[in-house]
């Protein structure tokens, strides 16, 4: 995209926010409608429920095992614990997700279903996407650092030098996981409720009186200042994945100067460990999260750089239309890890790995013992006729 593009676009976002006298080029368009096709009126609420059945209880699984299971807590701990009550909490808006693509084109944007869907739904979605990003990427920092601490190359890492002491101390970590995921927790969600109540006075006042449905252009594409929020979201998000992208650069070169030293046969299954810990992070930022981060920064470019001038036809489908379909559809996909996060946990911890399995043998313990009781009792009640 060329540079004066980019600076056109984020003009306009930022100068239509600050001076509202400067309206969007595609007033005309105000008043057609989204057209939804049946991937978000029909196979989206599919999607959604079936995501909630699946991530619920194994969130809340997962949540059990860290928390009542793992009596020495790591680090990594207390941020899986902090992701999974992330996850839960986004499992528990899905329900409401589904309800909204199915119904979202009956409500009027002052019914309370409506409010709640824009008031309540989003902030929460949002908080726990960038909640999950942020703490991925200090799990991918912690097992970059336990691995830069068992090094047995020719000489130390660089890093050791410049990542905090309390990165490098084993008892400080714990510390400094609480405060980190204190700290995430505060600041993403001061900063999209501070959004919310902005969004409630600012753009939410244009169309208050109008008998719009829920399911529209102001709701979906959002005004200039939603705009603004979401560059400096996808900023954020690429600042993190460039952070977790340079942890598991450093671990390539970690291992490869290591290879070379003479006594890394005891470290081998660490490096092994950590390379495949930082692995399975990447893969979920850039499966379910990468593409739904570029697509916001397309859509706000399409959006600004479009020039919707001519007046619609009666009864006409918004153009924005087909666009929109595309964000839900990759906004579904970045929901979509709150569900396999569990799987994941089950591949980074070597502790829940151990007390998941040992569940899942119990569970098939007890069945086997119940199956064998009923072949007894089958088999006692059918002697008397043989």
């Amino acid at each position: 995209m060329p540079v004066k593009h980019i600076s056109d676009c984020i003009w306009r976002a930022t100068g239509n926010l600050f001076f509202p006298e400067i309206s969007m080029a595609n007033d005309s368009y105000s008043k057609s409608y989204l057209c939804q096709a049946s991937t978000t009126k029909i196979v989206l609420p599919i999607i959604y429920t079936i995501m909630c059945i699946t991530g619920l209880p194994g969130n809340a699984i997962s949540l059990w095992v860290f928390i009542r299971k793992i009596a020495v807590k790591t680090s990594t701990h207390i941020y899986l614990i902090n992701l999974g009550i992330s996850n839960l909490l986004l499992c528990l808006t899905m329900p409401f997700q589904a309800i909204y693509y199915s119904l979202g084109t009956k409500w009027h944007q002052h019914d309370i279903m409506c409010k709640i869907a824009i008031n309540g739904l989003t902030p929460v979605i949002h908080i726990n996407i960038c909640i999950g990003v942020m703490i991925l990427s200090w799990v991918a920092l912690s097992r970059f650092t336990s691995l830069i601490q068992h090094s047995h190359a020719d000489r130390p890492s660089r890093w050791l030098k410049v990542l905090p002491g309390a990165f490098l101390c084993r008892k400080r970590q714990v510390k400094l996981a609480y405060a980190l995921c204190l700290v995430t927790w505060a600041i993403v969600t001061i900063a999209v409720i501070s959004f919310v109540v902005l969004y409630s006075i600012w753009e939410a006042r244009s169309v208050e009186d109008s008998d719009e449905v829920c399911y529209s252009v102001p709701v979906e594409v959002g005004g200039e200042g939603s705009h603004v929020f979401t560059l400096v979201a996808v900023s954020l998000f690429f600042v993190f994945f460039l952070l977790v992208l340079c942890a598991y650069m450093a671990v390539i070169r970690h291992i490869w100067r290591s290879r070379r030293s003479t006594v890394i046969s005891d470290s081998q299954r660490v490096y092994a460990r950590v390379f495949r810990n930082i692995v399975v992070i990447m893969v979920v930022l850039v499966v379910c999260l990468l593409p739904h981060h570029i697509y916001k920064a397309i859509f706000v470019h399409i959006v600004n750089e479009q020039s919707w001038s001519a007046s619609p036809l009666k009864d006409a489908c918004h153009p924005l239309s087909m666009y929109v379909e595309v964000k839900s559809i990759l906004l579904c996909l970045a929901a979509l890890r709150c569900s396999t996060d569990p799987i994941m946990y089950f591949l980074l911890d070597k502790m829940f790995r151990k007390h998941a399995l040992s569940l899942l043998r119990l569970r098939a313990t007890n069945d086997s013992q119940s199956s064998k009781s009923n072949v007894g009792q089958l088999s006692q009640a059918t002697s008397g006729y043989l």
